[in-house]
C-alpha cells in the first residue's frame, strides 16, 4: 500500500531541494504548482475555459497563457480568483488522482504543497514532513539568492503561516540550516521513516 506525504516549508526553506532528493530516493513527487501550470498548456481543455471565462486577453501572443495578466486580473478581484480556482483546481486533482493510480503499491507519495498548513490539510496524509529554517535564514536566500527587497521578503514571510503552525502538525521535520550533506542525510533518514514497510513513526 502506497504512503502519502504531505510535503511544506515556508519560502526559500529549501523545499525544492528536499523534494527532488526524495524523489532521487525513489519517492514519487507530485507538484500541484507544476500540474497547475501543465493543465492550460496550449491545446489543453483547460486553456480553453480559461479563454471562454476571461478572454482573449489572458493569452500571449504565442497563444499561451500570459501568467501575470491573469495574476493582475485576479489579485484584487476574489470573484475572478474564484472562477480561475474552479477551472483549474478539479483538473488539477484529476491529475493528481492519475499520477497516484500510476504509482507502484509500496511507493512513498510525495505531494509538494506550499499552502499545506495554511489550507489546514494535514490530516489529509499518512505523514507530514516539514522543511524549517529561521526567519532570518529565509531572509538572507530571499535578499541574497533571489534578489528580493528585504521589504518584500519580509512580506511574503508574513503572508504564509507561521514556522510554530508549520511544526505543530508535522510528523517529521526537516531542519535546513547546515550543509547539503546534512540535509541529505536527514532527507534519507525521512524517507527511511515514512516507507509503507516501517509504519507511522514521529521525527
Amino acid at each position: 500500500m502506497t504512503t502519502r506525504v504531505g510535503l511544506t516549508g515556508g519560502v526559500a526553506s529549501g523545499k525544492s531541494t528536499v523534494a527532488a532528493m526524495l524523489s532521487e530516493l525513489g519517492a514519487v513527487v507530485i507538484d500541484a504548482d507544476v500540474l497547475a501550470r501543465e493543465v492550460v498548456e496550449p491545446g489543453t481543455p483547460g486553456l480553453d475555459a480559461v479563454v471562454a471565462v476571461f478572454g482573449d486577453d489572458v493569452l500571449t501572443e504565442d497563444g499561451r497563457l500570459d501568467r501575470p495578466a491573469v495574476g493582475r486580473l485576479v489579485f484584487a478581484d476574489a470573484a475572478a480568483r474564484r472562477r480561475l480556482e474552479q477551472i483549474i483546481h478539479p483538473l488539477v486533482y484529476e491529475r493528481i488522482v492519475e499520477l497516484e493510480a500510476q504509482a507502484p503499491d509500496d511507493a512513498v507519495v510525495v505531494h509538494d504543497i506550499p499552502l499545506l498548513t495554511e489550507n489546514d490539510r494535514g490530516g489529509d496524509f499518512d505523514h507530514v514532513v516539514v522543511v524549517d529554517a529561521p526567519e532570518e535564514v529565509q531572509l538572507e536566500r530571499m535578499v541574497g539568492d533571489r534578489g528580493w527587497t528585504e521589504e518584500d521578503a519580509r512580506s511574503r514571510v508574513a503572508a504564509q503561516a507561521s514556522r510554530e503552525q508549520r511544526r505543530a502538525i508535522a510528523t517529521h521535520v526537516v531542519e535546513n540550516t547546515g550543509t547539503r550533506e546534512d540535509l541529505h542525510d536527514r532527507v534519507v533518514e525521512v524517507f527511511e521513516a515514512v516507507r509503507p514497510d516501517r509504519g507511522p513513526a514521529a521525527g
